[in-house]
């Protein structure tokens, strides 16, 4: 648990048991409630003993693992204790898809009204060190944590995973050489390449003769690209037939086609090119927070894991970063903070055709509460009869709705609805982490590089 003094300052964390105990006793109070923290009402930080804490981090494009560990050094053996961990969970996909519809609709009215106006592209500069809204979000919500985590442990060394891909490797491992110079359309224009690649025939039906259109296998409106491995031939019907349906879904009744267009498909590259864009931007946000950086590599962090018998997890990987020799323990459970937002200035919601068809109330509270506030309800009867732990959801009516750990929770009267924790643009749950026991000779010294 983290352990804050009475003028709200960093002290070292300390065991859950220990935690009920001084607030128990009447020496501490609850400061936080997820993550947990208490704040000491007869402790000061000059008058505490503080031997520090370290971070772990191994970014991701759709989870980031965040561990708060100790770090003993025993014979020339470096041990780490993990103490908590946190798996944040980023919605950079949901940001891409709001912008993308975004920008359809400006291009809508665009060409409706101002068809013989100049692009609005062509006419902007971006800043040194720019990231699009989905990439630098990744960024920012690790860099929070960095900064809470700061906030509430006595932080004194920061290790982060600096990964680079080779996307080209991932998609052929046998290039080489000069194939690095040569994409995949060496000699060949898109439509030329996919009539060679499929012998001038629809890939669905296999029909021939006939006008032949480029088909996206992963439609663009799922979350597919315009890279060549991601296209195809089909005919006019098909092409039409399939339109927006997964590929899995149109040939669901014909799996040897099915089996033959994905072996023709390549491993995406999104999630690569995402971690390796903003490693570099990561890297020198951690360096401005003025704490000691250290840099591994993902070959160093799964050789460590491999050597402690640790199973894979985004936690567990940020508790083996860097330099050490074993790991003594890890926490029994991880919080998952889930990226939520805070809500939106729009005041209606659209259908389909981007008409608005709904009218929301003008103020975000409701009864004291607001969307995403920490909950707990205590409803004495009717169907909801229990206790409700979770996110609440506003109604006008005083009735809401409480997301659980495991269920969701609809019409619970105000009343027995009380405040844990305000809204910080987080959802948060918990998860137990995948055990391990490290081997007894785990511990032999290793090199430091």
């Amino acid at each position: 648990m983290f352990v804050v003094d009475r003028h709200h300052r960093p002290l070292q964390p300390c065991t859950p048991a220990r935690a009920r105990k001084l607030i128990a006793g009447g020496r501490a109070v609850v400061h936080r409630h997820t993550p947990f923290v208490i704040r000491l009402k007869d402790r000061e930080l000059a008058s505490s003993q503080v031997d520090g804490v370290e971070v772990g981090i191994d970014p991701g494009s759709k989870f980031t693992g965040i561990a708060v560990f100790r770090t003993e050094n025993a014979d020339d053996d470096m041990v780490r204790t993990g103490l908590f961990g946190i798996e944040v969970r980023h919605r950079g996909g949901q940001i891409r898809d709001r912008l993308a519809a975004r920008a359809d609709l400006r291009r809508g009215r665009r060409s409706r009204n101002l068809r013989y106006r100049s692009s609005r592209y062509a006419n902007r500069r971006r800043p040194q060190g720019w990231l699009a809204p989905s990439l630098r979000h990744r960024v920012d919500n690790t860099m929070s944590w960095v900064q809470r985590l700061c906030h509430w442990a006595p932080v004194t060394r920061l290790h982060v995973e600096r990964v680079a891909f080779d996307t080209q490797l991932l998609q052929n491992p046998d290039i080489s050489g000069v194939e690095y110079q040569h994409g995949t359309l060496h000699g060949y224009e898109v439509r030329e390449y996919l009539l060679a690649k499929h012998g001038r025939k629809c890939a669905y039906c296999g029909a021939v003769g006939v006008p032949l259109n480029i088909d996206h296998i992963v439609p663009r409106s799922r979350g597919g690209s315009d890279r060549v491995s991601n296209l195809t031939l089909a005919c006019i019907p098909c092409n039409q037939a399939k339109a927006a349906i997964p590929i899995g879904t149109f040939l669901a009744d014909q799996p040897a086609v099915l089996a033959r267009i994905r072996r023709q498909q390549k491993l995406p590259l999104r999630d690569a090119a995402a971690v390796s864009t903003t490693r570099w931007a990561l890297w020198h946000a951690l360096v401005a927070t003025g704490l000691p950086v250290q840099v591994a590599t993902g070959g160093r962090t799964k050789w460590n894991r491999h050597r402690t018998g640790a199973p894979k997890s985004h936690t567990l990987d940020a508790l083996h970063v860097g330099v050490l020799t074993t790991v003594w323990s890890c926490p029994k459970q991880v919080l998952v903070a889930t990226a939520t937002g805070r809500g939106s200035y729009a005041r209606t919601r659209a259908d389909q055709h981007g008409f608005p068809r709904l009218r929301l109330p003008r103020t975000k509270t409701i009864r004291g509460f607001q969307t995403g506030d920490l909950v707990r309800a205590v409803v004495p009867t009717g169907k909801n009869t229990g206790r409700h732990e979770g996110r609440v959801a506003v109604r006008t009516t005083g009735r809401f709705n409480i997301r659980t750990r495991h269920t969701l929770v609809q019409s619970v009267h105000h009343r027995h609805v009380h405040l844990l924790q305000r809204a910080d643009g987080w959802a948060y749950t918990r998860e137990e982490e995948r055990r391990f026991h490290p081997a007894p000779n785990d511990r032999v010294s290793t090199p430091h590089t």
